[in-house]
């Protein structure tokens, strides 16, 4: 165990903005290492790193035209290379253009660091099938009916006692929880889990980031952190680093963190999405009485109804792997069954708050989802609910695991990606190229389960087949 470095690890104090010009970043903070990086399929910063004072210089004399194997957009979980589409040997693993952002971002969590994020450029416009492109044409889309989304991200994930080399060493066998029992709401978390917590808070609000809460969750070890509302991209962007930091943070101290759906047998991790919609006057527009209401609006109603039509036919955006049905059970506080409901935590799609804090929390999605592609789905749904003028089903009360009239969530990855290939209408929401490409991406992920004999196979079948 590594405890004593979280806890000699010192944290920067902001005093001027950790975001802003590359230049000022490395003049002010003393930086000597940038990160030049984009987000993959899978939510992951990918990217190459760089003496800070060489990459200034290159930048403002345009010497420095930053490219990286295209590949990286293409990759499984595994980074296996695709044998078929835009990203695959028969591309010939070509480099795509990366256009920098304008800011940069100090990583308190990493001594000296900056992140800049680039885009992927196709042609001179953004990448079709970066996900942050995916993103930006939903709420494009959604900008042309007048409506502009808010959100708030809580994620849930396990952390456990040794580090991933640790685990690895091991063979992932006789994972040690970092707390024993459910803490869930608990004030009283062991030590290393409080530090933890307490540590990552730190260098997030150092980051510009500050988190909304950290508290411990149902299973034993888990955690969740609550981000505060703002807007759709900057959430994610902030989700994609708060996962970085957290893996960061947790191998200082000698620990790991986990980010999958179903780490273990009946333990799930998710991440709920919460959204709320205003028009262009910052007047918020799900709530029928936006002063103190709770009833949904005809355009409320209109978008609970779009989600339920649109999600269950494009999952793979929300779970993207063969891991991430095995958390979608009965009784297990992740949706089973398709349904919504007003402050109901049994529901696919709760509403929740009154009046301007009236939003959608949309339980679907896991803690391994790519935030970029998860809430693009989400807002593909609220749009086709809009434009189609869609009613919802009556809003369920109780437990909505015992609705045996309404359908069931995707059962698995296999079941979703074919739903996901055939479905019409999310050719016609996140178009065709799109559809494929991650369709793509999630056979890769069948291809990789099919051919693994698994601890439980052997358990199960070695001296009973």
């Amino acid at each position: 165990m590594r405890a004593a470095r979280s806890r000699a690890a010192k944290t920067p104090t902001v005093l001027i903005s950790p975001t802003g010009p590359l230049e000022q970043l490395v003049s002010a903070f003393g930086l000597d290492t940038v990160l030049l990086a984009t987000v993959d399929a899978q939510g992951r910063l990918k990217g190459k790193e760089y003496d800070a004072a060489q990459l200034v210089e290159r930048l403002r004399s345009g010497a420095l035209s930053p490219e990286m194997c295209a590949y990286v957009l293409g990759t499984d979980l595994g980074m296996t290379p695709a044998v078929s589409g835009p990203f695959s040997w028969q591309s010939g693993f070509g480099d795509v253009a990366l256009l920098p952002d304008g800011r940069a971002r100090v990583l308190p969590w990493l001594p000296g660091t900056a992140l800049v994020l680039a885009e992927p450029i196709s042609g001179g416009w953004p990448h079709p099938l970066a996900p942050g492109t995916v993103l930006a044409e939903q709420l494009h889309r959604l900008a042309g009916l007048g409506v502009v989304p808010a959100v708030g991200i809580e994620t849930e994930f396990v952390l456990y006692e040794g580090t991933a080399r640790d685990a690895a060493a091991a063979g992932w066998r006789e994972l040690r929880p970092a707390a024993r029992e459910n803490r869930d709401y608990a004030l009283d978390q062991p030590s290393t889990v409080r530090e933890f917590g307490r540590r990552l808070r730190l260098v997030l609000a150092a980051a510009g980031m500050p988190v909304e809460a950290v508290k411990g969750e149902g299973a034993p070890g888990q955690v969740e952190v609550t981000f505060p509302y703002g807007e759709a991209v900057t959430a994610c962007e902030q989700h994609v680093l708060f996962k970085h930091a957290a893996r960061t943070v947790a191998d200082e101290a000698g620990m790991t963190v986990s980010f999958m759906a179903a780490p273990s047998t009946e333990v799930g991790s998710g991440m709920h999405l919460h959204v709320s919609l205003a028009d262009f006057d910052n007047r918020p527009v799900l709530a029928a009485d936006p002063l103190d209401g709770t009833e949904l609006s005809e355009l409320g109603g209109q978008a609970v109804a779009g989600l339920l039509a649109v999600l269950p036919e494009v999952a793979p955006l929300w779970a993207p792997y063969v891991n991430s049905y095995k958390r979608l059970s009965d009784h297990s506080f992740a949706p089973a069954r398709l349904t919504w409901g007003r402050d109901n935590r049994t529901c696919a799609v709760r509403v929740v708050g009154h009046g301007r804090s009236l939003r959608l929390e949309v339980r679907l999605p896991g803690a391994d989802a790519n935030p970029l592609l998860a809430l693009a789905a989400v807002f593909a749904g609220i749009r086709h609910g809009i434009e189609a003028g869609l009613k919802p089903p009556p809003a369920v009360s109780g437990d909505a695991y015992e609705r045996r009239d309404v359908p069931l969530v995707p059962q698995s990855l296999e079941e979703a990606v074919g739903a996901f290939e055939a479905s019409t209408l999310a050719g016609e929401l996140l178009e065709e190229r799109v559809v494929a490409h991650l369709a793509r991406i999630a056979r890769m992920d069948l291809d990789h389960h099919a051919r693994v004999v698994t601890d439980a196979e052997v358990e199960r079948g070695l001296t009973q087949a």
